[in-house]
């Protein structure tokens, strides 16, 4: 009787074992502190390629170049800044020439209403100087105050290759100091493809901690990609910018960051990606590369010796701007955007709900 009650026991037992090792854990059980308000530090708990795929369509590479035509004056003319005016530009006309400056970076498309687009992206992408001089240096290398060239903008083009009708745009509204741009165009007729839109929540870069974990999409030299890193250094100075250990080339500034708030798909745009840390430092070399097809290094150099500039990037080191400096120059520039046609309320209005 009692081997009887025991086998019974056992296989009214088994059944729970059997259920009990066949369910699958939640993210709850793997990750008990998801739900806490806060953004995720851990690598996301499951596949979110197909939110990713549909927020890159929403990125684009942004080309920019401005053309300028330049006036040159020698050293014996000794002509200074103030002295130049109309007649002295036109005495200079037959030794003018023209030459031109791009710029590559991202943008996200963050509006479409009425025909409209509207993108954002970094104010140092298209900005340029509508006037550059240099100036001539005695023999010590320091400059002069004798103006060797001037040159003035005559023309500037920003375009997006797969925007229809050319994708020419224009600078809807910039601050440089901010280093916030927003472009646009209107188009002649409706776009036969679809043009995708950003559309998750505002986040909070005040929000951010050590280690939070974002993800970066831009297109470092002319590839669209996504790549994920983590914060440093949240809060920092008095913008609120942070620090993220990506991977960064020309090309990626104006790319989104977005931090995930208790798992996804719950990404939050948390700022945009400016600049990369870097250092300059000068070399002496025998000779520019090109001018020397053949050096040996273990026969002495008797030749010219020229200085070059050397520019190291840190890699591993990338600014960002935080999305509160975007959202309040996007504020103080809503309703002058809004009269000209270009709808950005959708945007702006997606908040999410940060601590305090």
């Amino acid at each position: 009787m009692h081997a009887t009650r025991l086998l019974r026991s056992l296989f009214s037992f088994a059944p729970l074992v059997f259920f009990l090792s066949c369910s699958s854990p939640t993210y709850r059980d793997v990750y008990p502190t998801l739900t806490d308000g806060a953004y995720d530090s851990e690598f996301p708990y499951k596949g979110c390629s197909e939110q990713l795929e549909q927020i890159s369509e929403t990125i684009h590479m942004v080309t920019s170049i401005a053309y300028y035509k330049s006036f040159p004056f020698s050293a014996e003319m000794r002509i200074r800044l103030e002295k130049i005016d109309d007649m002295l530009l036109a005495a200079r006309e037959g030794s003018s020439s023209f030459f031109n400056s791009t710029s590559a970076g991202s943008a996200t498309v963050i509006g479409y209403e009425n025909r409209r687009v509207t993108l954002l992206t970094c104010a140092h992408v298209v900005a340029f100087q509508d006037t550059i001089v240099s100036y001539h240096r005695d023999g010590d290398g320091r400059p002069t105050p004798f103006v060797r060239s001037i040159s003035f903008k005559t023309r500037q083009v920003n375009y997006v290759a797969v925007l229809p009708e050319g994708g020419e745009l224009q600078i809807l509204a910039i601050d440089r100091a901010a280093d916030v741009a927003i472009l646009g165009r209107e188009f002649g007729v409706e776009p036969k493809s679809r043009i995708r839109v950003f559309s998750y929540p505002l986040g909070a870069a005040r929000d951010l901690e050590w280690g939070s974990f974002v993800y970066l999409f831009g297109f470092p030299s002319g590839h669209k990609i996504v790549t994920k890193g983590i914060v440093s250094s949240p809060r920092k100075g008095p913008s609120g910018s942070f620090l993220v250990d990506a991977v960064f080339a020309r090309g990626f500034s104006g790319g989104i960051a977005l931090a995930i708030r208790d798992g996804v798909p719950n990404f939050e745009i948390v700022g945009m990606v400016r600049a990369v840390s870097a250092h300059s430092s000068y070399a002496l070399i025998p000779r520019p590369e090109h001018e020397v097809p053949d050096y040996d290094p273990t026969v002495p150099y008797a030749g010219e010796i020229f200085v070059e500039k050397r520019t190291e990037i840190e890699f591993g080191i990338v600014q960002a701007i935080p999305i509160e400096v975007i959202t309040t120059f996007l504020d103080h520039q809503q309703a002058s955007l809004k009269r000209a046609g270009y709808i950005i309320s959708q945007f702006i209005g997606k908040e999410s709900s940060p601590s305090d």
